[in-house]
């Protein structure tokens, strides 16, 4: 292929093209750029014919190389998610490890994220027929056999070939919602393709400084409806955090997908060359609640989710523009964002203890840190009415695919299950506040004064 007409208008910038001028590109090209962008992007002509193997210059670099193993363990003897994301490490490259793996300046909030849930305790009861459990629900008015989805994640095939497509086979298999990450891998089309009828998608938007390129989006996703149910409005990295292990792969962080959330120019950008900085160019930071909304309103009659709530004071803002907005989702974007921003349950005790009334207002979603089908139950508990996992799903792929993707999912619906039969709860309905003590966390809570009062005064007269 000649991309020689095509080096200007590349979204990732002509470096990194440039750099891997005459040579063969595919490991570098492959995994980060949906099947079918060549033919979508360069023109007939532009196929000069195939490339001997032979006439390639020969890397004379010496290859790191692995140690001798018997490859991984059946998926069957991991217990749990840490032993997947432990398999897929050693499956995974480095570059691909540390995207996945990597997290905002000094990593506080994304170990937060997990450990805030060893802070509540459970409150198991006796003598409650627990035989039958049933844990089905609904999210935005749709029907799942699980209230664990799997938040968009970017990049899915530099964990498996498969990508956001088979971790989309995954969830139907499970009945779990999945949202789309508008930095994936693979086209929305490819992904929802064999998608079966009763299965739930999200689409997930970074709005771009330039309109009409969000706009074509909302369009080609408008027109895949009913398939996507949903467009998630990403709030929580109108620029990108700090993410140094990212930050170190700068080659792989160079190369993007077309469709990404990124803006031409050169490829190298301040911050350094990471993935996560690269996908964040061309989003717009300048997003509000007066103007952006109703611009959304113009160009889709879907459903819009609000992703990225901190604080309580955003959440009560956010409930006061339902019905547009049917849902937020608490999260602090895996830690990737704001290093020290809170995990997503601090969020939701805040909103339980200023404004309770947004839980019936709008449907609020958390994410962040999942690891135990118990972390599910607590957010359950506590008014989420749906979990999300995101990197948790990208080790399940890298782990094995398709099939890592359903052992993480079988892992947690387990493991939920079992912890709803020890609370003494049957349906996901019946979990409630009372099954968990959150005492431990009142010290790290917001205790300021609520300051709602002017909010409302001033979304009452924008409204």
């Amino acid at each position: 292929m000649s991309v020689t007409d095509f080096i200007p208008n590349h979204p990732g910038g002509s470096k990194i093209i440039l750099q891997l001028a005459g040579q063969d590109a595919t490991d570098d090209y492959d995994p980060v750029h949906p099947p079918g962008t060549l033919e979508e992007y360069l023109r007939p002509e532009a196929k000069l014919g195939k490339i001997d193997p032979g006439s390639q210059p020969k890397d004379e670099a010496p290859t790191e190389e692995k140690p001798q193993d018997e490859g991984p363990p059946p998926l069957d003897s991991l217990l749990n998610l840490d032993e997947i994301e432990e398999v897929a490490t050693k499956q995974l490259s480095k570059k691909a490890w540390a995207y996945y793996f990597s997290a905002s300046d000094d990593l506080t909030s994304k170990r937060m994220n997990t450990e805030v849930y060893r802070s509540i305790l459970l409150r198991p009861r006796i003598f409650v027929d627990c035989e039958s459990c049933d844990t089905s629900t609904t999210i935005l008015g749709s029907k799942v056999r699980l209230p664990i989805y799997v938040s968009p994640a970017a990049m899915a095939r530099l964990a498996h070939p498969s990508g956001e497509a088979g971790i989309a086979k995954a969830c139907a298999t499970f009945g779990a919602m999945q949202l789309i990450s508008q930095n994936a891998s693979m086209t929305p089309e490819q992904i929802v393709a064999d998608s079966t009828p009763d299965q739930v998608f999200g689409w997930q938007l970074y709005a771009q400084k330039d309109q009409r390129k969000s706009e074509d989006m909302l369009a080609r996703i408008n027109r895949l409806a009913p398939r996507i149910k949903f467009i998630c409005l990403t709030l929580d990295a109108p620029v990108p955090g700090k993410r140094e292990h990212d930050e170190r792969s700068k080659n792989v962080g160079s190369t993007l997908p077309v469709t990404s959330a990124v803006q031409s120019g050169s490829a190298s950008k301040p911050g350094g060359g990471g993935i996560g900085q690269q996908l964040f160019f061309g989003t717009s930071p300048n997003l509000n609640w007066k103007e952006t909304l109703p611009w959304l309103a113009k160009h889709t009659s879907l459903p819009l989710v609000l992703k990225g709530i901190q604080t309580h004071e955003d959440a009560y803002m956010a409930s006061l523009y339902a019905p547009q907005v049917k849902g937020i989702i608490l999260s602090n974007h895996g830690g990737r964002a704001a290093d020290t921003a809170p995990p997503a349950i601090h969020t939701l005790l805040e909103i339980r203890k200023y404004c309770p009334e947004v839980l019936s207002k709008v449907e609020v979603l958390v994410d962040g840190g999942i690891k135990r089908g118990t972390d599910v139950v607590k957010a359950l508990c506590l008014g989420a009415r749906g979990v999300g996992i995101g990197r948790a799903a990208l080790w399940g792929l890298g782990a094995g695919g398709q099939a890592g993707v359903e052992r993480t999912l079988e892992i947690l619906q387990e493991e939920l299950k079992t912890a709803m039969r020890l609370l003494g709860a049957r349906t996901i309905q019946e979990l409630n506040p009372k099954h968990v003590n959150t005492r431990l966390l009142d010290h790290q809570l917001y205790d300021g004064p609520a300051g709602l009062e002017k909010f409302g005064m001033w979304a009452s007269s924008k409204l």
